[in-house]
């Protein structure tokens, strides 16, 4: 038998489309007898609720859009999963939008949700651009934002990151106090407020240990897996690097991959840590050492921030929530 719809299994029933809909919703005003003949007829005949349409009508997607670079990155594909364990709590569903760091897409992407696709955004940025005001519509639209890991500072809304700062820093250390007197600090993006945290903090450590700065062995990368190749190989064989500092996870690859092709060791010439949540750095060859981030527990946060700013939605959430990292010592580094 196929399924009817709402308006002939009230007519079956001789009860209003109302009542029956308020049954479904679980409404205290349709009496226990009704709502179990509501239900039993309900089943025999097939019906399936609309709730989508319910929805609709009440301007509710129960989606939550999430935008991130990418979700081959173990960090993101972990924080993904902490949106989720909220979300799923919440009855909400989850579209993801994967920008690859490009900020057109970024902006085509935001531009898209103006629709009330989603009920509200969670996003890690792009970073490109300077002009961030394609984002005040969402508030015009009453959409509520959280930034996670990666963030616009210009943009006042709720933020979850780590303490980027104090890691960088902390990691700077490590490679010091393991021998390494020239550290090269590879960046992707050093205009985007997490990629100047985790510079300033490398140049600290440097100045902390005494250390002279060399303007050229902070290296500028990219998303562009050969291109970075091409600038490692470069570095390695016109400067004299003992120690490698990736600001993100792809860049300990890459250098992996020059050191493996130029014959150059790891950790007898060079000694290498990253910040990294991927779950096999323990069993690359040498296993890496990693500033690994709590990247569920971001997720977790970023939701939780979410829902209080879709049922306080008259209220100016702007939280800011800053979790810790940890170093994990491993043999890239001995």
């Amino acid at each position: 038998m196929g399924s009817i719809n709402i308006k002939e299994l009230a007519l079956k029933l001789n009860l209003s489309k109302s009542t029956v809909s308020r049954a479904f919703r679980g409404h205290s005003d349709i009496n226990l007898e009704t709502k179990e003949r509501i239900l039993k007829v309900a089943k025999e005949l097939n019906y399936q609720p609309n709730h989508h349409a319910s929805n609709l009508r009440a301007q509710k997607s129960k989606n939550i859009a999430i935008i991130v670079p990418q979700i081959a990155n173990n960090f993101f594909s972990q924080a993904i999963d902490g949106i989720e364990t909220v979300a799923r709590e919440k009855g909400y569903h989850l579209l993801i939008y994967l920008t690859a760091d490009n900020f057109e897409s970024e902006v085509a992407y935001v531009n898209d949700l103006y629709n009330g696709r989603a009920d509200g955004i969670i996003m890690s940025v792009s970073g490109e651009a300077n002009d961030h005001s394609y984002m005040n519509k969402l508030q015009e639209k009453h959409i509520p934002l959280v930034f996670f890991d990666r963030v616009y500072d210009d943009i006042h809304t709720a933020k979850v990151t780590t303490n980027d700062y104090g890691s960088s820093f902390e990691a700077t250390m490590h490679l010091v106090e393991a021998g390494c007197k020239n550290i090269a600090f590879l960046v992707t993006n050093k205009q985007l407020s997490i990629g100047k945290m985790r510079m300033q903090g490398y140049l600290d450590a440097l100045k902390h240990a005494g250390l002279p700065f060399k303007d050229e062995l902070i290296i500028d990368c990219s998303n562009d897996d050969n291109r970075n190749y091409t600038v490692l190989a470069n570095a390695f064989q016109t400067m004299t690097i003992d120690g490698i500092f990736a600001s993100v996870e792809r860049l300990a690859f890459a250098t992996y991959y020059v050191c493996y092709d130029l014959g150059i060791s790891i950790p007898n010439q060079v000694k290498v840590i990253s910040f990294s949540s991927l779950e096999i750095a323990p069993l690359l060859n040498p296993s890496l050492t990693t500033i690994t981030q709590p990247a569920y527990e971001m997720g977790l946060q970023a939701a939780t921030l979410l829902f209080k700013m879709l049922e306080h939605a008259n209220d100016q959430v702007n939280d800011q929530v800053v979790l810790s990292s940890r170093i994990i010592s491993r043999n890239s580094t001995l």
